[in-house]
């Protein structure tokens, strides 16, 4: 028998623009429990994004995670033997994280600069729906599609 489900947390807004989406954001660039320190990395690249867009910070914000979220996603699935790549629709939850997750380790894996330039740069890169992360969507997009004719193994 299985155990209950873990209860989901309630994520407090961060205290300057009043956004839930922005903390986890900041949970997601903390390293070591230095929540401070991520706090002015992303609001630093938050403020770059609303100079260079023109654009209500948080607006362009949400617009970039938009432009990262996938729909689908491929699930391996074995059955009689062989394993299938399945493709399937992704949680509204799940798309959220894994937007935050590929924008933020495309900002980290990027060379030079600081953090904050970093960071700034694949927001706005999500923004116009072009850089690393995006493309980390592209990719997981065609291999749904390329696996499509599975998709009658969903459970």
């Amino acid at each position: 028998m299985r155990r209950r489900r873990a209860e989901k947390r309630k994520i407090i807004a961060d205290p300057i623009y009043n956004d839930e989406l922005i903390t986890k954001l900041v949970n997601r660039i903390m390293l070591d429990g230095q929540k401070s320190k991520a706090q002015k990395i992303v609001y630093g690249a938050l403020e770059i994004l609303q100079e260079k867009t023109g654009e209500n910070a948080v607006e362009a914000f949400h617009k970039a995670i938009e432009n990262v979220k996938p729909l689908v996603e491929v699930r391996s699935r074995r059955i009689g033997g062989a394993t299938y790549q399945v493709p399937f629709e992704v949680p509204e939850r799940r798309a959220l994280s894994l937007s935050l997750r590929w924008i933020v380790t495309s900002a980290r894996s990027k060379q030079g600069k600081s953090m904050i330039d970093r960071l700034s740069q694949e927001l706005l890169d999500a923004y116009n729906g072009v850089g690393a992360a995006v493309k980390r969507k592209d990719d997981v997009h065609k291999m749904a599609d390329a696996n499509k004719a599975f998709a009658h193994y969903r459970w």
